[in-house]
């Protein structure tokens, strides 16, 4: 686990915004499309701003994704966002983007840039979403992607910042040990599909807030994507205490948020359980 040696001060007060986008097939246009909604979120006082999964591009298949994906060194949207963070003065969370690495596998990698452009931490999705749905679509990202290994909490002006990605939110004991290591605020960038959103994005994202007294932010993908996919939208930002503080619905846009970090310790004094675990064995 990577954690934060936390400056002093941090915490108080953060406008927060998640930006929810349609991602196409071609990176130009993405990139495009959300650097003008990043761009209203800081004319509307934004100072922490968190895109969605795969906010480069969508493509479904191995071939395709591979055809499209470059080392960080040489990928358009690592120096994309470092300057729009230059140019806006704003953090910005680059939701994911797909890195190629040296074993011709590609990463899920989420990467924070601090207001004056520079790359603060990065992190490579853990948990590989392989899985049949009803109704016929199935996913088998561990094909293309190679799983990480390491968790984040990024140190920010307001706190520790833990880094999280879609499927990585139906398993809580990373959650719990990102708050342990220090994070106040959770990043979630997702691309859910429609029946599983539906089903479970409200109530897991809840949960994590819940279970870890942290702020969660959740910026979207919506709408329908290459070969016909659908992402379920509704970018949330949730209070420690679980409360949907914002929610984006279904049409690509920004929500924003006031939150006063003072709230993760009050939810944590209520009720104190990160500090309550007990050793215990699985008998028969």
């Amino acid at each position: 686990m990577d954690a934060p040696a936390m400056a002093p001060g941090a915490g108080g007060r953060v406008r927060a915004a998640c930006i929810q986008v349609n991602a196409g097939t071609e990176i130009r246009p993405n990139l495009d499309a959300a650097g003008d909604l990043v761009r209203r979120a800081r004319d509307a006082g934004a100072e922490l701003i968190a895109l969605p999964e795969n906010v480069a591009m969508i493509v479904q298949g191995r071939d395709k994704v591979l055809a499209r994906v470059s080392g960080e060194d040489e990928h358009p949207a690592v120096p994309f966002f470092a300057g729009l963070a230059q140019e806006t003065g704003a953090w910005i969370l680059a939701g994911t983007i797909g890195i190629r690495l040296d074993d011709g596998r590609v990463a899920n990698r989420s990467l924070l840039f601090d207001g004056q452009g520079r790359l603060v931490a990065r992190y490579d999705k853990i948990h590989m979403f392989d899985v049949d749905l009803a109704g016929g679509e199935s996913y088998r990202e561990s094909a293309t992607f190679r799983p990480g290994e390491r968790g984040v909490v990024a140190p920010t002006p307001w706190g520790g910042l833990g880094m999280t990605v879609c499927y990585d939110v139906r398993f809580p004991h990373l959650y719990r040990a990102l708050a342990k290591a220090g994070a106040s605020l959770l990043t979630v960038p997702a691309a859910f599909t429609v029946p599983t959103g539906r089903a479970h994005w409200h109530v897991l994202l809840r949960a994590r807030a819940i279970e870890t007294g942290c702020f969660v932010l959740a910026p979207a993908q919506t709408g329908t994507h290459d070969q016909g996919r659908k992402t379920f939208g509704h970018s949330l930002i949730i209070s420690p205490w679980g409360e949907i503080i914002a929610d984006g619905g279904e049409e690509v846009g920004i929500i924003t948020a006031d939150l006063d970090l003072a709230a993760v310790a009050e939810a944590r004094r209520m009720i104190p359980s990160l500090t309550h675990d007990r050793p215990f064995d699985l008998g028969g």
